[in-house]
């Protein structure tokens, strides 16, 4: 607990300090050190949980939360084992799927893609595709021999809503798997397609990813009524996906593949934990080298004011007293610094996202590019515990920064101060 009469000779010598020219430069230079490394601690860790939020809003809308697949056989009776997984209270829906690789040609042009057979409405209640659809309608998935694919197929093969294409898949996949064994070279299976809709999600998806419908998928593949490859799960916390698919596997009374999103994309978290880990150490660092910056503010105060040291002790000053009185007068500093610090963090944590598009729109430039990365937009999500730490972080830096100057300042030897004035 500070005592009154230390604050006042603390609030004495900070004005008497701002007063002198190089002391009150030294002692600003710190102030604005650890403001600035409060601000920009607090707007990357900011940056960081907007991604975070991104990564489980948006690519997470459309990436599997999780899922179970069969291992030697088909999974029977899909609907009765779909109504048993959302008996399960973390599960929110679930929808089957049978899924292969494949190419897709237009003309000369050929694209590997990822060929997933879904229910046109029970897919929507797991996956929010639809909702990214840039031409033609997922409803039309329900067509006979249609395809929904992503802009950066459509792009790659250069067709449209209307057109034909044709779907190559392995022979191994098809009803003809016996005879295909027979021949050396087995040629690959086609199928004519009209595309019904194109989607633009962003990243790698769209450059692979194609939907035909389930009863399609399964006379194309060999799979009979009521069986499918694979159910698809959506559940309510994402970063508990891993045990929840484990739980739903558990249920089952034959052997299934357990899949979740932490092994397709958990990369994507993990970058994101580890930049914000790095970015912490670095700008704390940051904040320590503009706090140390007090040692010589403080200790050049202790020498101009030995004097006056020396005189309070002759009057009975405490050594606790005159100790307490710097280390306010240092901390000082760290409050000032850290109240600027995280205002203005707050401030540009809250228009991160504006900000940047402003710099983007004024530069011409792309920051982002959804081609790329997920999202072509700088997130951001102020989290009040974040600039709390940070905050605490600063201040006990602050205060340790103060013990020594203040500690030398109680060493001070009135007879060898006065005896010399």
């Amino acid at each position: 607990m500070l005592k009154p009469l230390s604050v006042f000779i603390g609030l004495r010598y900070v004005r008497s300090r701002h007063s002198k020219g190089f002391s009150s430069f030294i002692s600003a230079s710190s102030t604005i050190g650890i403001a600035i490394g409060v601000m920009v601690l607090i707007v990357v860790l900011s940056a960081m949980n907007g991604f975070e939020r991104a990564l489980a809003t948006h690519l997470l809308s459309i990436v599997p939360h999780a899922e179970v697949m069969a291992v030697n056989e088909p999974i029977n009776k899909w609907p009765e084992n779909v109504a048993l997984i959302q008996q399960n209270p973390n599960v929110i829906s679930a929808a089957p799927f049978i899924k292969t690789q494949g190419m897709m040609q237009k003309s000369a042009a050929l694209k590997g893609v990822e060929i997933r057979g879904v229910d046109v409405d029970l897919e929507q209640q797991v996956s929010a595709i639809s909702r990214y659809m840039i031409a033609g309608d997922w409803q039309n998935l329900t067509l006979e021999n249609s395809v929904v694919i992503g802009a950066g197929i459509a792009r790659k093969l250069s067709v449209k809503v209307g057109d034909t294409v044709q779907l190559l898949l392995p022979p191994a996949t098809s009803n003809n798997q016996q005879a295909s064994k027979n021949q050396q070279f087995p040629v690959p299976m086609t199928q004519q397609a009209t595309i019904v809709g194109v989607f633009k999600f962003g990243g790698t998806i769209d450059d692979t990813q194609v939907f035909i419908n389930l009863a399609k998928a399964s006379e194309l593949l060999g799979y009979q009524t009521g069986e499918v490859q694979g159910i698809r799960l959506k559940v309510a916390d994402v970063f508990a996906a891993p045990q929840i698919v484990r739980d739903v596997a558990y249920n089952f009374d034959f052997y299934v593949y357990m899949l979740d999103w932490t092994r397709s994309h958990g990369h994507l978290f993990n970058d994101i934990q580890l930049v914000r880990l790095v970015m912490f150490i670095v700008l704390v660092l940051v904040i320590a080298v503009a706090s140390f910056n007090i040692v010589s503010t403080l200790i050049m105060a202790v020498n101009e004011k030995k004097s006056d040291i020396a005189i309070l002790k002759t009057m009975g000053a405490k050594s606790s007293t005159i100790m307490t009185s710097f280390m306010f007068q240092g901390l000082m500093n760290g409050i000032v610094g850290c109240a600027l610090g995280a205002s203005l963090g707050i401030l540009i944590s809250l228009n991160l996202t504006d900000i940047i598009r402003a710099i983007e729109s004024t530069l011409s430039v792309e920051f982002l590019s959804s081609d790329v990365y997920f999202i072509d937009f700088l997130p951001t999500m102020l989290r009040q515990q974040d600039v709390i730490n940070t905050v605490i972080t600063a201040l006990t830096m602050s205060l340790l920064a103060t013990i020594y100057p203040a500690w030398r300042a109680t060493k001070i030897e009135p007879a060898q101060v006065l005896g010399q004035a």
